[in-house]
């Protein structure tokens, strides 16, 4: 029986009774679409349907799942076999066996006689959660997450194992390396490991072999060169400077974030203010900082946090559309409130696209590298009138910023006492926060159930709650799915001001 779970206004957590049942009640969702369902993400025991409130409802949404339930889809074809070459050189490899009781030299025997098959896919593109009827153990994540996993690294959790794609936060006990390539989104088949796949962990070698097949090495294709118009020459970033625009969403099934803007509001009005459309992309810029050089005369327009903005040392105005003539040096001074920057050049910038979306995913690693000094930033063709405008209404972001909470699919695994201290605690941002997450300094929030928790199904303004008891708020860049309970949801439209915390700002939850 389906048990269906809030997770905020925008998805609902179909929860049933193993992985079998997931794959059925996920194909024949699939099989029979319904109008404003955006993306499908199945997991260990959920499918989180997340669906477009303007044109469908939770209740129509619960209803369309429940009449899936008792469908009976088409069964599914085998998946590839495919080695994946390792070395068991992971630092949580001894550690490892000693929690299980075994040898290392066991663990790694086990490990590589099992054959695996990718039950779903998640976290990351290319992260692929593997299980295998030959593997007998329960691995417990780690009680505090790594802020930075190695690309290659191979991981234990649960029943689960898998590989990292790239360098990210985690919380798996890693006990080998790959250097097979697990995701190329310029590739034929970008991900190596798709679902149903039957996967085999080999000795490293040079190449990675698939079975049927005469082998393929995954490699970026060349580069071709752009025809646009150079616009700016970086001449400083700042602490990181990213492309973005509104990201890739309803790609979530296939592990892809929606990433983007994290302020989508300050994004559309600068875009708005230099004539583009509001989804042209543009650049987000962190703490301010930022100087660069007009290669042509260019309309620029700076929105977002709270910064002195100039041309060639003359104070010009944020929130308004600025010509900077060719030559023309634009500062950007360090935020004194707020965190983020938005930087619109009229005819967006041009950019190569990834899955459809110039944004950078500094989690997936898609889209444009982080701007550099002495890079040159192109722009498009303009496609609207710069409007006649002196300057927007705009505040300064608050230090302690209020913000609602919806219903979370697992408020239950905490104390009564942790919810309403939720709501009664004034949070502190913590200094570790980026793309990927706000995590919150306050009371370690007390749990009445201690068992790990499958992973399943994550989106943008989910709070999760690792085992040290403190809250994390995922972001445009956060993971598609994960391990760690789901307290609460913030609201969608409460995301472009949470862009805006910095750290030791203060962050209040309201109900409703």
């Amino acid at each position: 029986m389906v048990i269906l779970r809030p997770m905020g206004e925008r998805a609902v957590l179909a929860e049933v009774a193993d992985l079998a049942a997931v794959t059925r009640l996920h194909a024949a969702l699939a099989a029979d679409p319904l109008p404003g369902v955006d993306d499908l993400v199945p997991a260990a025991r959920t499918v989180l349907v997340s669906f477009d409130p303007r044109r469908t409802s939770a209740a129509v949404v619960g209803a369309w799942v429940r009449a899936a339930e008792t469908a009976v889809p088409d069964a599914a074809p085998p998946g590839p076999r495919v080695e994946v070459p390792v070395r068991y050189d992971g630092v949580d490899l001894v550690d490892t066996a000693e929690l299980l009781g075994i040898r290392p030299d066991d663990l790694v025997a086990r490990h590589r006689a099992a054959e695996w098959t990718v039950a779903f896919t998640g976290f990351a593109p290319g992260f692929a959660y593997l299980v295998s009827p030959d593997w007998p153990f329960d691995v417990p994540r780690l009680a505090r997450p790594r802020t930075r996993v190695p690309a290659g690294a191979v991981g234990l959790a649960g029943s689960f194992t898998g590989a990292y794609p790239r360098d990210t936060p985690g919380g798996w006990r890693l006990i080998a390396s790959t250097d097979a390539v697990l995701f190329d989104p310029d590739a034929a088949e970008p991900v190596l490991l798709p679902p149903r796949a039957r996967v085999r962990f080999v000795p490293a070698r040079v190449r990675v072999r698939v079975k049927g097949d005469t082998g393929r090495v995954l490699a970026p294709p060349p580069v071709s060169a752009r025809q646009a118009t150079p616009a700016l020459r970086i001449l400083a970033p700042g602490p990181l400077a990213t492309v973005q625009d509104l990201g890739r969403p309803g790609r979530a099934s296939l592990g892809v974030a929606r990433s983007g803007a994290l302020d989508r509001a300050a994004l559309r009005i600068a875009n708005r203010l230099v004539g583009n459309a509001e989804s042209a992309a543009g650049i987000e810029i962190t703490l301010g900082g930022f100087r660069a050089r007009a290669e042509v005369d260019t309309w620029v327009a700076v929105t977002g946090a709270l910064a002195d903005v100039s041309v060639d040392g003359r104070a010009a105005d944020a929130y308004a559309p600025l010509l900077l003539p060719a030559g023309a040096e634009l500062s950007i001074a360090p935020a004194r409130a707020g965190l983020r920057l938005y930087l619109a050049i009229r005819g967006g910038v041009d950019a190569p696209t990834a899955l459809g979306s110039r944004a950078t995913d500094v989690l997936a690693g898609l889209g444009p590298a982080p701007l550099q000094a002495d890079a040159v930033v192109h722009s498009g063709a303009a496609v609207g009138e710069i409007p006649a405008i002196d300057g927007l209404p705009w505040s300064v972001p608050p230090s302690v910023l209020e913000v609602g909470l919806g219903p979370g699919p697992r408020a239950e695994w905490f104390a009564p006492a942790a919810v309403d201290a939720v709501i009664e605690t004034t949070w502190t941002v913590s200094p570790d926060l980026d793309r990927i997450g706000i995590r919150l300094d306050g009371p370690a929030l007390a749990r009445v159930r201690h068992e790990e928790l499958p992973s399943e199904g994550m989106r943008p303004g989910a709070i999760q709650v690792p085992p040290h008891g403190r809250p994390v708020i995922l972001l445009a860049d956060g993971p598609v799915t994960g391990g760690y309970p789901v307290m609460g949801v913030v609201p969608d439209a409460a995301l472009d001001a949470l862009a805006q915390v910095r750290p030791g700002d203060r962050v209040r939850f309201r109900r409703g």
